[in-house]
């Protein structure tokens, strides 16, 4: 039976009683911050698939960059983990707009690291693979130095050395281009949806990186924090390409022709934010995930199945 169908007398237990042989997770909820977005969405759904109760909150019931706001929700919801899935994710916006884009970034997950600390709670919040500058030709591990090279990735670098600085114990999760057949807003939707309209799809093929699904992210990231992992980790599909290939990938996969993506140099985009040339994650701790390739393969089979507003 579910942690949530619990029939456990608890009704005259003190607040803060767990019995010893009940972990505290069958009891108290998982406390995820930005629920409306792409990442929080998916936790809170893969939560419930593996029956772990969750309290999922957006901005305005939780206010990641105010201490007051983050003291008094965990205090209400005590729960027995945070996962921070707010931020800034507009890599280009950033550029002109660095002031929110560190608050919601750096100064968030730090406000929450602080008060998970105090309170003796495990901690997970997500960075990207846009904290390296893509000047080395081997893939980056988590022991690789950072080097950002736009105020996105700047901003995630700082919130790694903030977390952890008050959160030794917490889980940083590195990772690159996730997508999912659970929301429109990716890059493989925009490729499927654009060959399914019988247009050409433009995709830069001078950017290698290491593209993630969100269900293989998230069961992952959620494994750790069970398992109690700290510090530093890249959880990313196995393999990596282009964004030219990726296209290619995804849209063959959706049985359409993929001589409809049309390579082109990153510069052709002139995108107002410098990306890594390449910013290929691997893992030096022995986490392996799926190949990309399967990845795609059960994406886009989720696509087709499931089409979205349908």
């Amino acid at each position: 039976m579910p942690p949530a169908t619990t029939n456990l007398k608890t009704s005259n237990m003190r607040p803060d009683f767990v019995p010893d042989h009940v972990p505290e997770r069958a009891i108290r909820p998982l406390l995820i911050a930005g629920a409306h977005g792409t990442l929080g969405r998916a936790v809170e759904r893969i939560c419930h698939t593996r029956g772990l109760v969750t309290v999922a909150l957006g901005r305005a019931e939780l206010d990641v960059t105010s201490p007051v706001s983050a003291e008094k929700v965990l205090d209400a919801v005590r729960p027995w983990a945070v996962v921070n899935t707010a931020g800034y994710v507009r890599v280009d916006a950033a550029e002109a707009d660095a002031g929110l884009c560190f608050s919601e970034n750096a100064t968030g997950p730090s406000v929450l690291a602080t008060a998970c600390a105090a309170r003796n709670l495990p901690f997970l919040t997500f960075s990207s693979d846009l904290v390296f500058d893509g000047e080395q030709d081997d893939p980056y591990t988590e022991s690789s130095k950072p080097n950002p090279l736009n105020v996105y990735g700047r901003s995630k670098l700082a919130a790694e050395q903030r977390v952890l600085a008050v959160h030794p114990q917490a889980l940083v999760v590195r990772t690159s281009a996730f997508f999912s057949s659970w929301d429109e807003y990716n890059f493989v939707h925009f490729a499927v949806q654009a060959a399914r309209r019988g247009e050409q799809f433009e995709a830069a093929d001078d950017v290698r990186i290491s593209p993630t699904f969100v269900p293989d992210l998230v069961n992952t990231s959620l494994d750790l924090l069970l398992d109690d992992a700290a510090g530093i980790w890249h959880v990313t599909n196995h393999g990596s390409c282009t964004w030219a290939e990726l296209a290619r990938m995804a849209i063959e996969r959706a049985g359409l022709s993929p001589d409809l993506v049309v390579p082109r140099p990153m510069a052709h985009f002139d995108l107002p934010a410098a990306r890594p040339r390449q910013s290929v994650l691997v893992s030096e701790k022995g986490i392996v995930l799926h190949t990309l390739e399967h990845a795609l393969d059960r994406c886009v089979r989720e696509m087709e199945h499931h089409p979205i507003g349908v």
